[in-house]
């Protein structure tokens, strides 16, 4: 096994530790790993390797049990970590950490592995990522460009594969902006899944840890993980488990009109998003166009009001003894709170909810959102020019999430006409993350785009095919090789056994092929299909050729996926097969187009 090309994906270092991999090699290879980005920014605190090769070891052996045993990971500079300091990226406001967050200390239980602290915009103000007094992490795909903020550092370390996932803080957009400029996925969970106990806050009210990760699975098994009610926390809440939900066709996905699409000129972005919104199309689901001027409206109060006072709270002692430790464009901004009464703080939650309960009734119309992640993009240039007017653009369609109790998770799509990475964020209620996160995936694995900066590729992780066992291939079986039918014999006779009846995944239509007898049918791939009833059969590897010889054009072997994301190899039609063919899609499968006849 070569570890320096090993991708640092959940199911790849699960699978390299079941044939043997040591932990504490993996370590040395997120530290190689560390020498070779030659990025000073990334981290703010980074133990020495000796350290953490030390908490490697003392994992013991391989613990299929715990779903993130050996898996490194990193934590933003605003999380408590035991035993490291916390500075918000404010060194003088630095203490070390005596206990872990909530979350961290959950990671830590499921066998996952802390790295160091990241880089931020200080105080978690900021979605540049180039407001901190260290140097700024480079972004992990074009230097010229911001890496995004707050969780610059996290973003990053994630992008070039040196840790598997890491925990962001999301106020304001913190937790997707990075995601979106270094082409990885931002988990912004529903808020108050993920305790904020151990975190220092921005705006308590509206915080939420966030997860990065180059795949949904991976950030989803992470929040899995993190997930947990916690007494401390008020504003914790309980959530039934959540998973990550199968695709279904038909649902009512809301993005902005063209009235209210804003793109700051960037016209390589809009033709980005509405590519993405046509592949939405193309999966089944419906897309609904809304006039997005409330959550503008929404937007605009997150620097305004009560959520910059809330924000002026958090640091009060800083501002009021020690402003000087502040970066200048973080104090501009939180000090226009003291300009603010009591009054004001309360003019802007009633504001707020004014402004809810004429979004409200849009929302219900639909499903969920989907919109870009960031309207446009900015680099380190434009940020020395103007520290104030990117970071806001940034925020267009970010900043009214939290203020509105709604669930995110921004995911890659295809590459921009210009190289750039393309990114949207599904958006969607409170409790609706596992929802939000199968639709990404969908999204996602249909992009054809590597992961963050490395040269990986997506490789979906599938469930295991029930009753399967080592030495056998699964197959799924459509028409006349199913139990009772004419060919069940060539499957049945060659050691073939039945394990379960199931659906392919939306997405197939099915055809009686001309020509007979048997009547045979053909499967194909169309993104307006249906989910086709079928058997799955397993057969031993060692006859499968033998199976195969006798099965004649137009058909061949493919992968099919099944309904609850498994996948199997099956019968798929070549198109040239399909002439003078009988579409029976409508009747869902083989056994009743028989019955019809």
């Amino acid at each position: 096994m070569n570890i320096e090309s090993l991708p640092f994906t959940l199911s790849s270092l699960r699978s390299a530790y079941a044939a043997g991999l040591k932990p504490e090699t993996v370590i040395a290879e997120v530290y190689r790993r560390i020498r070779l980005a030659d990025d000073p920014g990334i981290f703010i605190h980074l133990p020495e390797e000796a350290e953490t090769v030390a908490a490697a070891a003392a994992l013991g052996a391989f613990d299929p049990a715990k779903p993130l045993w050996g898996i490194p990971f990193a934590v933003k500079d605003n999380i408590d970590v035991a035993g490291m300091p916390t500075t918000c990226a404010c060194p003088d406001f630095a203490y070390d950490a005596k206990a872990d967050a909530f979350v961290v200390s959950r990671l830590r239980e499921a066998g996952a592995i802390v790295i160091g602290k990241t880089n931020l915009d200080q105080f978690a103000t900021g979605l540049v990522g180039v407001r901190t007094p260290y140097p700024a992490p480079r972004n992990s795909l074009d230097p010229e460009i911001v890496p995004g903020g707050s969780s610059g550092g996290s973003g990053v370390v994630v992008a070039r594969g040196i840790v598997t996932f890491s925990l962001g803080t999301d106020t304001a957009g913190s937790g997707r902006v990075p995601a979106a400029l270094n082409n990885i996925v931002g988990l912004k969970p529903s808020l108050g899944s993920l305790s904020a106990s151990g975190m220092v806050p921005a705006c308590r009210t509206l915080d939420t840890i966030s997860i990065f990760a180059l795949s949904v699975d991976d950030a989803f098994a992470a929040y899995s993980a993190g997930i947990g009610y916690d007494e401390a926390d008020a504003y914790s809440k309980r959530f039934a488990p959540m998973k990550l939900a199968v695709p279904t066709k038909g649902l009512k996905i809301g993005v902005p009109d063209e009235k209210t699409r804003i793109f700051f000129g960037d016209e390589a972005q809009a033709a980005s998003f509405a590519a993405a919104c046509e592949t939405l199309k193309k999966l089944g689901h419906e897309i609904v166009e809304l006039d997005f001027t409330p959550l503008y409206q929404v937007a605009a109060m997150l620097y305004e009001g009560a959520w910059v006072a809330e924000r002026y709270a958090a640091t009060e002692s800083i501002m009021k003894e020690r402003p000087e430790i502040m970066h200048p464009v973080t104090r501009q901004i939180i000090s226009g709170a003291e300009k603010l009464s009591a009054a004001d703080a309360f003019k802007g939650i009633y504001r707020l909810a004014d402004l809810k309960r004429k979004a409200d009734p849009m929302l219900e119309t639909v499903d969920c959102l989907c919109v870009p992640t960031i309207p446009c993009f900015f680099t380190v240039k434009d940020l020395e020019a103007d520290p104030i007017g990117p970071n806001s653009k940034f925020g267009t369609y970010t900043n009214f999430v939290n203020l509105l109790d709604m669930a995110g998770i921004a995911v890659p799509v295809a590459t921009r006409k210009d190289g750039r990475p393309g990114s949207v964020t599904l958006l969607g209620l409170s409790g609706s993350d596992g929802t939000l996160a199968g639709i990404a995936r969908t999204l996602h694995e249909g992009a054809g785009v590597k992961l963050g900066a490395t040269d990986w590729q997506l490789v979906p992780e599938r469930p295991a095919v029930p009753g399967l066992v080592a030495g056998e291939m699964a197959v799924a079986l459509v028409g006349a090789h199913m139990t009772g039918l004419p060919l069940n014999h060539e499957i049945a006779g060659r050691g073939g056994r039945f394990l379960f009846e199931g659906r392919t995944a939306p997405g197939y239509r099915l055809y009686a092929l001309a020509g007979g007898p048997p009547k045979r049918p053909g499967l194909v791939r169309s993104p307006d299909g249906g989910s086709i009833a079928l058997e799955v059969w397993s057969i031993p590897l060692a006859r499968f050729g033998e199976f195969m010889e006798g099965i004649p054009a137009p058909l061949g072997i493919g992968t099919i996926r099944l309904e609850g994301g498994a996948t199997v190899k099956g019968f798929l039609c070549e198109n040239a097969g399909l002439e003078g063919a009988e579409d029976i899609t409508s009747l869902g499968g083989w056994r009743a187009y028989l019955k019809q006849l």
